[in-house]
């Protein structure tokens, strides 16, 4: 028997925000990104349905809690610094509390700079 296939898609959204980095060992002044949000989510060989619809929706909503603001400020990155990998774990958790079946997600803080967070399994 032949194993069945798995597919996957990949949503980005663009979005600019400033952070700042006030850590012992690691200080920087406020700037901004265009950042990028990639998320992927798994699907099987009957197709997407209705799933891509809700996939595009939750990850516009992330971002647009994100867009122009000072990610520091923000009450879901409470306690952590706003790195790169600090939001790739923040997405993936709003995702997975959203039921959307995420894989992977990655973001994009500069061009040859990303971060990305996903689920192993031991």
């Amino acid at each position: 028997m032949r194993p069945m296939e798995s597919f996957q898609l990949s949503l980005r959204r663009p979005f600019v925000a400033d952070h700042f980095h006030d850590l012992p060992g690691f200080v920087e002044e406020r700037h901004g990104h265009n950042w990028e949000a990639e998320a992927t989510f798994a699907y099987g060989p009957g197709g997407l349905g209705e799933a891509e619809d809700a996939w595009s929706a939750a990850l516009g909503a992330w971002v647009a809690t994100m867009d122009y603001t000072l990610l520091n400020q923000q009450a879901s990155l409470a306690g952590g610094n706003p790195t790169a990998e600090l939001l790739a774990q923040n997405l993936f958790r709003f995702l997975e509390a959203e039921g959307q079946g995420v894989v992977r997600v990655k973001i994009r803080e500069k061009a040859n700079y990303w971060a990305s967070c996903s689920r192993t399994t031991r």
